[in-house]
């Protein structure tokens, strides 16, 4: 039997008892807790994973393209089977790339967590990672050092880290002579990983120091729960692929860890288990202590099987005594968090949204610099920041509350809106929050194309034109949102201010709906609705809601139905004259000159059918009898195509209110009685400086 294998008991009480036991005994010699494959051999001082070449010569017949691996020898548990979690994991590396002067650069190095070690690279070696993966369960996790600018794999330079998952083509990289670090210098480089399952988060730091930098060169959010099996194994992967470069590998120390609120496994790295240490090395302090002269593997062995007696009989009683510690010191974080903030309590889980003190806010907006200012509206402003282990983000910052009970205002609107309910692919999502003394704060992901209204109205002689296809998606993306927060939350949500300037757009153009700072959660079997003074934008406002104040799903119809148009014509909801684009297209569909509404950017590049259908289910939408419209999820079918439109009046109808619901309380009756009808004002929404 395998040492590794007489160990695993340990590694899975490991999960349960945070560092009370070490992952694995260490030893001192490489050669016993190390498997060397490929090109790779031992030197003196370290493993060297690639031969230096000379140019145009051909790779050892043993591996192709000059890979060389060197693996932990036994498999390392990464899923707890007790309480179905994976494991967070840090490990801390000393390497160096020494390139050939004549010859160009090899692949790089890559540190790398694999299901199994005999896997078959790519022809060309891409520093020895293996090939496409088919199944995800079977994909691996690579962190690479990359030397080797490779176009096709979609590198930013020749000098650069990424992060990889089941393919060689990073989805996350960073330039790393930007940030001062030659991978090709020939110098001692270290650099620190970490994985925590509690953010799932990746994050990486590098530097010629043995003393870890305080800021990550790279952070990614990624969950690997989805891609470890029970057992992985972990290492370093290398080759000269086309070039010619030794790859050098002079440390190693590798811990994992259960999830812990207050402790990060990178806190203690450097208590863990020394993979590859020689005698005399600095940081082999731990595989000594574990390795005095005479110890032989048999002897271990037995050591161990002894301690296993000992934790079986004793697991019960640690088990409760834990138990209680846990207890204990939640309570004085809650106490602690108290004492924090008098004036906000907030009950939130330990799944991000993360609280971040005011002081973390400031370093991301550089003290809330009006050149962060990328946005503001009547309750907020909003900066753009960044956060060592979150990246880019949007903090959306509040007007000072120093009289004011956080509980009662748009900060505490939106805060348990977001936290409570929503997570969906095409709303806005939060990633943090602060209150702190007068302070009170959100943090969101940052969208780098800003919001929809900037890219329709703002930019008339930008060559940021949405196109066609763009438009649709945005659409379809907003109504999913919509559809989710009216039908498919556990509690119904009504947004009440749907409009382009609360849409903003990703990297890819993917519409998100954000802004809930005016939003109502009802329970889905609730038949009434309290009336409420207007809120929202002028020219989204359906009428019954001016004239009621009653919010209904209907009234994120027609606002919705107002953005539809807005989307297709390319106008505002209220132009500088007065006109109301809903009146606009009314008026088009009058004549039947319908397509005509269509964007005049568009140069005509658009379908006329799913144009028309557009601006249909728009007046759909923002039908003046509120029973008339559709829900959002019907409009979407029939833009599909699932579903048919419904037969629009030839003319724009009458304004018609009337109550929303039988129950409605006696002020409003009094304001809508039993049906109001007017044709004196030209808009739907009538005028008013609702904001």
């Amino acid at each position: 039997m395998h040492f590794h294998s007489l160990q695993l008991p340990c590694i899975l009480f490991l999960f349960l008892f945070t560092n009370l036991i070490p992952l694995s005994l260490s030893l001192s010699v490489p050669s016993e807790n190390v498997t060397l494959f490929g090109d790779a051999f031992y030197t003196d001082t370290a493993i060297s994973l690639t031969n230096q070449l000379t140019c145009h010569s051909s790779p050892s017949s043993s591996s192709s393209s000059g890979i060389g691996r060197a693996f932990y020898a036994y498999p390392v548990r990464f899923l707890d089977p007790f309480t179905n979690s994976t494991a967070s994991f840090s490990c801390r590396f000393t390497f160096s790339i020494i390139s050939s002067s004549s010859c160009p650069s090899g692949d790089g190095i890559a540190f790398i967590i694999a299901a199994n070690t005999d896997f078959r690279s790519l022809s060309r070696g891409y520093l020895g990672l293996p090939g496409p993966v088919l199944n995800q369960r079977d994909s691996y996790f690579a962190v690479e050092f990359d030397t080797n600018l490779d176009p096709s794999l979609g590198d930013i330079n020749g000098n650069h880290i990424g992060v990889d998952v089941g393919s060689a083509v990073s989805f996350a990289s960073v330039d790393a002579l930007s940030r001062g670090v030659d991978l090709k210098s020939g110098k001692l480089i270290t650099a620190w990983i970490e994985y925590r399952d509690s953010m799932k988060m990746v994050r990486v730091w590098v530097g010629y120091s043995s003393t870890r930098p305080p800021t990550p060169i790279l952070a990614s959010q990624i969950d690997l729960s989805q891609r470890f099996k029970d057992f992985m194994h972990v290492g370093f992967s290398a080759s000269n692929g086309q070039g010619s470069s030794i790859h050098l590998v002079h440390h190693w120390q590798f811990k994992t860890l259960s999830y812990s609120n207050s402790v990060s496994p990178m806190e203690n790295v450097e208590e863990g288990d020394c993979f590859l240490c020689y005698p005399g090395d600095s940081d082999s302090t731990t595989a000594t202590k574990n390795n005095n002269g005479g110890d032989n593997r048999r002897k271990r062995i037995e050591e161990v099987a002894l301690g296993l007696v000992g934790i079986a009989a004793f697991v019960v009683s640690v088990l409760a005594v834990v138990t209680v510690i846990w207890v204990t010191k939640k309570k004085g974080f809650v106490r602690k968090g108290r004492r924090e903030s008098q004036s906000c309590r907030f009950q939130t889980d330990n799944k991000v949204p993360m609280r971040l003190s005011l002081s973390e806010i400031k370093s991301a907006t550089m003290g809330f610099n009006r050149d962060r200012l990328v946005g503001e509206g009547a309750s907020a402003k909003v900066y753009k920041g960044f956060l060592p282990y979150g990246g880019d983000v949007a903090v959306k910052r509040f007007e000072r509350a120093d009289d004011l009970d956080c509980m009662h205002n748009p900060f505490a609107t939106e805060f348990a809106t977001m936290v409570g309910y929503l997570r969906h692919k095409n709303l806005v999502q939060l990633k943090g929050w602060c209150c702190e003394g007068n302070e009170l704060v959100l943090v969101y992901e940052y969208l780098p194309n800003g919001s929809l209204n900037k890219v329709l109205h703002r930019n008339f002689n930008s060559s940021i034109v949405l196109s066609w296809e763009q438009r649709v998606n945005i659409v379809l993306g907003v109504a999913s949102a919509l559809t989710y927060l009216h039908e498919e939350c556990e509690r119904q949500i009504i947004h009440r201010d749907v409009k382009t300037c609360n849409i903003l757009l990703d990297a890819d153009f993917t519409a998100k709906l954000g802004d809930f700072g005016l939003a109502e959660v009802y329970e889905h079997s609730c038949s009434t609705r309290d009336a409420t003074v207007p809120a929202g934008t002028m020219g989204y406002l359906a009428p019954e809601y001016v004239y009621s104040g009653v919010p209904t799903v209907k009234t994120d119809v027609y606002s919705f139905g107002v953005v539809m148009i807005e989307v297709a014509t390319g106008r505002k909801p209220v132009e500088d004259d007065g006109t109301v684009v809903a009146d606009y297209v009314w008026k088009l569909w009058e004549k039947t000159k319908l397509i005509e509404g269509a964007d005049p950017r568009l140069m005509g590049k658009f379908d006329e059918l799913e144009m028309e259908m557009m601006l249909l289910v728009g007046l759909l939408c923002v039908h003046p009898d509120c029973e008339k419209r559709p829900t959002v999820r019907e409009a979407t079918r029939i833009l599909k195509k699932e579903a048919p439109l419904p037969v629009l009046p030839h003319k724009k109808p009458r304004v018609r209110i009337r109550p929303i619901c039988p129950s409605v309380i006696s002020e409003t009756q009094s304001v809508a009685g039993d049906w109001i009808s007017t044709d004196d004002a030209p808009y739907l929404t009538p005028r008013s400086q609702f904001y």
